[in-house]
């Protein structure tokens, strides 16, 4: 059972699980929307999309014009992404804004910072702000400005501070520590300033107090 949040005859706001997929891929049927849209009886429209190993707060939309507005606002950075990630090592400063040029390898399903812009090099911004720290590793909350492939995992680990348990970028070994934290966009039909949060729970998350 998907945790619903919100739903009404637009759209649906629910808790994704780590480990399902946002949207079915070439061999696997099941994802977020078969199985947000089979408890709700309709089709699902894809709006944004999390990592398979990312949890946390989506919206889905009813119908094709709900997804087309909310797309616009994605578009003009209306619908505002906060998320948690620990990280291993403690950045420093303690607060500030990335920018950097990212290119995402389709074939390794890998992205990397690079330096200068040219073929499929899109630019990346985020915003991270530390909310805690327990020995080396830190509990930071950031704001997406830019909606890249594995931005945040990228961006953070090309600086020396990997999220925990992210293999691919050298977080070391289990799951990955990043979570869809808060939501928030303006409603496509109603036009209603919307948000919702959605804590996480268990480890590593218990291990901070903020």
């Amino acid at each position: 059972m998907i945790p619903v949040l919100y739903r009404d005859t637009s759209l649906a706001v629910c808790v994704k699980p780590a480990g399902v997929l946002s949207q079915s891929a070439p061999g696997e049927n099941e994802s977020l929307l078969t199985l947000l849209g089979a408890q709700e009886g309709c089709t699902l429209y894809p709006v944004h999309r999390l990592d398979r190993g990312v949890g946390g707060v989506m919206v889905c939309a009813k119908t094709s014009g709900a997804a087309a507005a909310l797309s616009a606002a994605v578009q003009r950075r209306a619908l505002e992404k906060t998320y948690l990630c620990v990280t291993r090592g403690c950045p420093q400063p303690e607060e500030a804004v990335l920018r950097d040029l990212l290119l995402h390898d389709r074939a390794r399903n890998k992205s990397f910072v690079v330096k200068r812009m040219r073929g499929g090099v899109k630019e990346a911004e985020l915003a991270y702000r530390t909310l805690a720290r327990e020995g080396d590793r830190a509990l930071l909350a950031v704001r997406l400005l830019t909606g890249r492939t594995h931005q945040i995992r990228v961006q953070l680990a090309s600086r020396g501070w990997p999220l925990l348990g992210d293999g691919k970028y050298g977080g070391g070994a289990g799951e990955i520590a990043l979570w869809s934290y808060r939501l928030s966009f303006p409603h496509p039909v109603t036009h209603k300033a919307m948000s919702f949060t959605q804590p996480p729970s268990g480890e590593p998350w218990c291990d901070f107090s903020y």
